[in-house]
């Protein structure tokens, strides 16, 4: 008998511990908004790069973004060069630059030129060089956009074209 009431006490005690402790702890809950996600998710993410980069069909199957970078401005500037050799200027001197070109695939993934820095003497000579780019451009096949988790979106890309003609 005397094991019996020694057992009840304790039970007691540890029942009044529990409860306690159960009572004492301040539960606080806030209701965040959708908006408030939102807004935390989008500074959060660093904007300024992709999660997938444009791409032509046969650039498609590149996993890793390195790759996939390097495969898209190849083909666009296999395009350019193929583009521009067809053309049959005809210069006085020999010309031997580099202009940059600015290339926007907008979210659509139609390209456009967002700007061309060419060197004055490089324009002197080869008057026709902007339609020219213009035209290239125009003649890409399709290209799928970059995207951002999932969200197609607009990319610029410089790229360095070499203009050689003697």
């Amino acid at each position: 008998m005397l094991k019996v009431q020694a057992r009840l006490p304790m039970k007691k005690a540890l029942l009044v511990i529990a409860v306690l402790v159960v009572f004492s702890c301040n539960f606080e809950t806030k209701k965040i908004s959708s908006e408030e996600v939102l807004e935390l998710e989008s500074r959060s993410l660093n904007w300024k790069e992709v999660d997938q980069y444009p791409a032509f069909k046969d650039c498609q199957d590149q996993t890793e973004l390195l790759a996939a970078r390097d495969c898209f401005e190849r083909e666009v500037a296999e395009n350019i060069y193929a583009y521009l050799s067809k053309q049959q200027p005809v210069v006085t001197e020999s010309i031997d630059d580099t202009l940059y070109l600015y290339l926007e695939i907008t979210s659509a993934g139609n390209p456009e030129i967002d700007s061309v820095q060419i060197d004055s003497t490089l324009n002197k000579q080869l008057p026709e060089l902007r339609m020219w780019l213009d035209q290239s451009i125009n003649s890409l096949p399709k290209i799928y956009p970059a995207s951002k988790r999932g969200v197609p979106v607009s990319s610029i890309f410089k790229m360095p074209i070499v203009i050689k003609a003697e």
